[in-house]
């Protein structure tokens, strides 16, 4: 009795954690039965005109290069005068094919500038709670996207946050 006891637990556990895990998942997408499009298409096509992106065209990968910064950002999280947590993240530029070389060249400069903004970014509560909310990750990829371009110029396409990760202190 003694052996069976916690196999039974085992077993017993086992399946309240499926019955839980089925009962609290989240709900399917809702389906069309026409085979229409369940997300707003026009506004979409609307947004990517006014961003000056064509849907039509084609983007190939010779259009781009994407560098990667050689080393990760670390920034620290202060809260009531000591640090609370430290954020770790890799960056990348999206810039014209053969554009790596002056973002290379002004590299310590540039990681100043990216510097300041995570620390800014970080002061306001940026990497409080859920630091990877899409509004926040917004905000700093545009903060970032225009240190870059104030740096660079207008080459720097975008901004890609390749990795990132939050160690609680």
């Amino acid at each position: 009795m003694g052996k069976i006891l916690p196999v039974l637990l085992a077993i017993v556990g086992l399946g309240a954690g499926t019955g839980a895990g089925l009962a609290l998942r989240p709900a399917p997408a809702p389906a069309v039965a026409d085979g229409t499009c369940p997300c707003d298409c026009a506004a979409m096509a609307e947004a990517l005109e006014a961003a000056g992106i064509d849907p039509e065209a084609e983007a190939g990968p010779a259009d781009t290069d994407f560098v990667k910064l050689s080393n990760q950002f670390v920034i620290p999280v202060v809260t009531e005068e000591r640090i609370a947590a430290l954020v770790v993240l890799s960056i990348s530029l999206e810039v014209p094919t053969g554009g790596s070389e002056p973002i290379y060249q002004r590299e310590p400069k540039l990681r100043d500038a990216f510097l300041q903004v995570l620390f800014d970014h970080a002061n306001s509560g940026g990497f409080n709670g859920a630091f990877t909310e899409g509004r926040k990750m917004d905000t700093l990829r545009t903060g970032l996207l225009e240190t870059a371009r104030a740096e660079l110029g207008a080459s720097v396409k975008s901004i890609l946050i390749t990795d990132i990760a939050r160690q609680d202190m």
